[in-house]
């Protein structure tokens, strides 16, 4: 028998051997998968920008704008960590100052938060490996505790009233309060809103907000007929469109709140002075019920699914859509369908 015949044996047991480890032979000889060129910043960002969900987005669009200014002819894989240090240094700096302006901690955060993003999506590309990922090392600033907090009755209801008789559309406006107090909802969840998200047997309203999160949420029968008596005199007719429109039946849109709080801030001071905005809605709706029926009922209250960050007993203790109900009939003083089965 010739050695090569002899030696045919051990080669099909080296490659068994090797298929089960998960090694090919270019492993072995040092040749590295060949990788496509990486492309320019000004080239990926839109590739990566139509990829993304709508709120992803609006969120990092600004920074991916500053990005390609930046480094727009520079292919994704050269910008040292250094460099993106230099860039979050700039952008800080350059932040348009406002009156609840932060040194310009957020910009810094939400820019280093759209590089993430975006090489994340190099990496799963295969433009650069994980370990290359020059976005996760560097730092992003530490985010300070909020300044929101609930507002008082007494202020809540000036905010109501200036909204019920001022600007162009005072229904709309005081239809949007009602509803922002009433559920704690976030914008998107509300523009996201559509005819057939209305369960009027139940008195319940079906809630899309940031990260997929999506939830049955209780309302009292008062904003039920606010809601559908809106749809009858300015929607299309059409159940899978949008709920909240303008006069002239155009879809609602985030301007919409620009302009109300910026006008309900000309009539109140402090409005103005502490930039009042419709999330303050949520703190003061969320702290209400928390404090009168507890940190599980607020946590459903407000659409947060478990996490990490809630512990394994909120798994245990989750609050049933019969308690949100009977909480959402203490907060309006209405009865509601749900609250009162047994």
């Amino acid at each position: 028998m010739s050695q090569t015949a002899a030696g045919r044996p051990e080669l099909e047991a080296a490659r068994l051997m090797l298929e089960r480890m998960g090694i090919s032979p270019a492993d072995l000889l040092g040749v590295q998968p060949t990788r496509p060129p990486a492309p320019t910043f000004a080239e990926y960002v839109p590739i990566v920008a139509t990829a993304v969900s709508p709120g992803t987005r609006r969120a990092y669009g600004s920074y991916w704008t500053r990005v390609v200014q930046a480094w727009g002819d520079r292919r994704i894989d050269e910008p040292l960590p250094s460099e993106i240090e230099q860039l979050r240094t700039q952008v800080q700096a350059n932040v348009v100052t406002r009156r609840n302006n932060r040194g310009g901690r957020s910009a810094a955060e939400h820019l280093v938060s759209a590089l993430r993003c975006l090489y994340r999506r190099a990496v799963a590309d295969g433009y650069l490996d994980a370990a290359d990922n020059p976005a996760l090392k560097v730092d992003k600033p530490r985010r300070l505790p909020s300044t929101r907090r609930a507002i008082g009755d007494a202020r809540l209801a000036e905010i109501n009233k200036v909204a019920a008789s001022t600007g162009d559309d005072p229904a709309l406006d005081s239809l949007l309060i009602r509803l922002h107090t009433e559920t704690a909802c976030r914008r998107g969840g509300a523009l996201a809103l559509r005819p057939r998200d209305l369960d009027t047997d139940q008195c319940l309203i079906f809630l899309r907000e940031k990260g997929g999160a999506s939830r049955w949420q209780p309302i009292s029968p008062t904003l039920m007929r606010h809601l559908l008596a809106h749809h009858a005199e300015r929607g299309d007719g059409d159940r899978n469109s949008n709920l909240l429109r303008y006069r002239d039946g155009r879809p609602l849109t985030y301007r919409r709140y620009d302009h109300l709080w910026s006008r309900i801030g000309q009539h109140l001071r402090w409005v103005h002075t502490q930039q009042i905005s419709t999330h303050w809605l949520r703190h003061t709706t969320l702290t209400w019920v928390e404090r009168t029926h507890g940190h599980a009922v607020a946590r459903a209250y407000a659409g947060h699914t478990e996490g990490a960050g809630n512990g394994s007993t909120a798994t245990y203790v989750r609050a049933t859509l019969q308690e949100v109900a009977i909480a959402v009939a203490d907060l309006t003083s209405e009865e509601h369908p749900l609250a009162a089965e047994p």
